[in-house]
């Protein structure tokens, strides 16, 4: 594919996740699907391009001050911003030749000459730190004078983090072979069991996770797991498991021994952690569907030993990973989340044995769906009290908590400005009668 050819395919491509009405990482993937032609180096340099774009997309429809931002503008505006190209020099590539972008109109060409000589310090402060407006105030709220690094941080663009499975080797060994292979792995600075790549690969094609040796798990949430404090032979439940990635870890933390169910009310996501609890050795997990008002549920009161919610949330802690998020987000779903949090709350309480643990987590970063849900939860449910994650911390992993909580909470917040992982929350609770 020519470098003309390329930056067509990244037009198209960049079409489609603006028509489309779903995460851009789903629209990517089917896009590629669909086009097995395009090769290996070519599908890197497109998505690069324009997950770039969509990293940058507020500054780059601010600087066009166009009518209508098209895929095609966006595409301009990324090659004059980020490679430096001149008008002039985009005449060759934009030539409207087979498989070639069409030539720039005379709008487009307008558009873009002024886009040059945009004043990029007047760009208001919800632009510059690609949020909608809205969502500063709460940001500001949550993080006050280190909310601009931490919306920085959020913009950039995240390494990779892998997950040694204990239950078949160990991170020095998995370590040692993604070195041979020229992968540069680094030891996760909290994670006993992660690593850290520089950039992103196809990992799903390697050969070690093939066989089980390692998952893609972000540190944050390979933390949040160990912080369950799931021991061998306890009853533990994961309510909700998604596609699985935290029963995983939990079952490699109880060394198999014990018992985890796994629901959730999706049959997709569960069906996706059947194969990953297989290819992982993890045989003590059981998978379950959860319907409304199911009756399983209300036949398990205190059966477990430990309870993780990790609950549907904004994903504003995973805004590195998932750019196009922060645009979707609006009042409405936050309305919605929170609600939905403190039913699944409300659904967990029960659940817990008496002395047993309640671990609450999301991957966000505004507290109205972190320490408030928790304060809310405790005022309503007078049998549980909070439990210091960082005595959890310390006692689990063996070393000092590096959280910080604005409020003085008892909870964990981790972010990419502090920590360099994911923003996560993490609430421990103990049932106390």
């Amino acid at each position: 594919m020519t470098p003309a050819g390329r930056l067509q395919t990244a037009i198209d491509l960049m079409d489609e996740i603006l028509r489309a009405d779903r995460p851009a990482d789903g629209v990517v993937s089917a896009f590629f699907r669909a086009r097995r032609f395009i090769g290996a180096k070519d599908r890197k340099a497109v998505a690069s391009q324009v997950w770039r774009i969509l990293r940058n997309r507020a500054r780059l429809a601010w600087g066009l001050r166009a009518d209508h931002v098209t895929a095609k503008l966006l595409v301009i505006a990324d090659l004059i911003r980020a490679d430096g190209k001149s008008v002039d020099a985009l005449t060759g590539p934009f030539s409207g030749a087979k498989y070639e972008p069409e030539p720039m109109t005379a709008y487009e060409r307008r558009v873009a000459e002024r886009f040059v000589t945009t004043d990029w310090d007047a760009a208001p402060r919800h632009v510059r730190f690609e949020l909608p407006e809205w969502l500063l105030e709460k940001f500001d709220r949550a993080f006050g004078d280190q909310t601009d690094a931490e919306l920085a941080a959020l913009g950039q663009e995240a390494g990779l983090d892998l997950r040694a499975n204990v239950l078949k080797t160990t991170r020095e060994d998995v370590s040692a072979r993604l070195t041979a292979e020229e992968l540069s792995p680094t030891p996760t600075p909290f994670s006993p069991w992660g690593l850290r790549l520089p950039a992103r690969i196809a990992i799903g094609t390697h050969a070690g996770f093939k066989e089980g040796i390692f998952e893609v798990q972000d540190e944050a949430s390979q933390l949040c797991a160990l912080l369950v404090d799931a021991k061998p032979g306890m009853a533990v439940l994961d309510l909700c498991a998604g596609a699985g990635g935290k029963t995983l870890a939990m079952s490699a933390a109880m060394q198999n021994k014990g018992r985890i169910v796994a629901c959730d009310v999706s049959i997709g996501r569960l069906e996706r952690s059947k194969l990953r609890l297989r290819r992982a050795g993890a045989h003590n997990a059981t998978l379950r569907i959860l319907e409304d008002k199911d009756k399983w549920i209300g036949r398990q009161h205190g059966a477990f030993d430990r309870v993780l919610v990790d609950a549907p949330c904004s994903g504003t802690g995973a805004w590195r990973r998932n750019p196009d998020a922060r645009w979707r987000l609006e009042t409405s779903n936050l309305v919605n989340l929170k609600a939905t949090q403190d039913a699944v709350l409300e659904q967990a309480a029960p659940l817990v044995k008496v002395g047993g643990r309640l671990v609450y987590a999301t991957c966000s970063l505004l507290p109205e769906e972190n320490a408030e849900r928790i304060t809310q939860f405790l005022h309503r449910h007078t049998e549980y009290r909070p439990v210091p994650v960082a005595e959890v911390w310390k006692a689990v992993l063996g070393s000092d908590c590096p959280m910080v909580n604005p409020g003085g909470e008892p909870f964990l917040t981790l972010t990419p400005a502090r920590h360099g992982t994911d923003g996560f929350f993490v609430a421990i609770l103990e049932r106390v009668s």
